[in-house]
């Protein structure tokens, strides 16, 4: 079974502490060990999610894994490397348009792992097809949002909202709440334990799948 080894959360605590680039190059092979397991898992899960959602199966992790090194020209935060290995897989065509498709998010720093999906901050020409897909089939994205599986994982959706309604919409629209929003996500935290465990593949495995609807539905809006 694939998981996730120890000594790749290890190499992340220890570059939290000493995240600068002289520790860095002193510690590339462990950086290059933890990244060949992450590609490793992110891969296995591929091949599990295009079981199910055949619109990512031929990505590989090098298409989806983010590099390590921070942008950190715009930033007071002048810390040259992430604290954490991420990953994004989504039908989007290239990395750099990982935010214009709904897809699967998977985040690796100890005290703080989760899986997520959905859109966040989508361009304006998205959010308002979202809107619109979310009038036009409430009662839909809300079968899907009480899902019993999508309750069991990812519970109630998250996202920064207007403070009055959309354009178009009335006050009183009866979801208006959901249509207020700017983001449409969905998290799962995961413990350390879980993260480091035999389960951890089949446990995303299965949090991604209760999550295609919701991601479906989201990318249908433009289709």
């Amino acid at each position: 079974m694939t998981s996730i080894s120890k000594s790749t959360f290890q190499f992340l605590k220890d570059l939290k502490d000493n995240n600068n680039r002289e520790w860095f190059q002193d510690n590339k092979p462990r950086y290059e060990a933890a990244r060949e397991d992450f590609m490793t898992f992110i891969d296995a899960l591929i091949a599990r999610i295009s079981v199910f959602d055949p619109s990512i199966a031929h990505f590989r992790a090098k298409d989806c894994v983010f590099r390590i090194y921070r942008d950190v020209r715009f930033s007071k935060d002048k810390s040259p490397y992430k604290t954490a290995l991420g990953a994004h897989v989504s039908s989007a065509a290239k990395k750099s348009e990982i935010h214009s498709r709904a897809g699967y998010y998977i985040h690796l720093e100890p005290g703080a792992s989760m899986l997520a999906g959905g859109a966040y901050l989508p361009e304006s020409g998205w959010l308002k097809a979202i809107r619109q897909e979310i009038d036009y089939n409430r009662d839909e994205f809300k079968q899907i949002l009480a899902n019993p599986d999508f309750q069991h994982y990812f519970g109630t959706i998250e996202g920064e909202k207007l403070k009055t309604s959309p354009q178009g919409y009335p006050a009183d629209h009866p979801e208006i709440e959901l249509l207020r929003m700017k983001s449409f996500l969905a998290s799962n935290n995961c413990p350390d334990k879980l993260v480091t465990s035999t389960d951890f593949l089949d446990h995303a495995t299965k949090a991604f799948q209760a999550l295609y609807p919701f991601d479906r539905f989201l990318n249908r809006s433009t289709e």
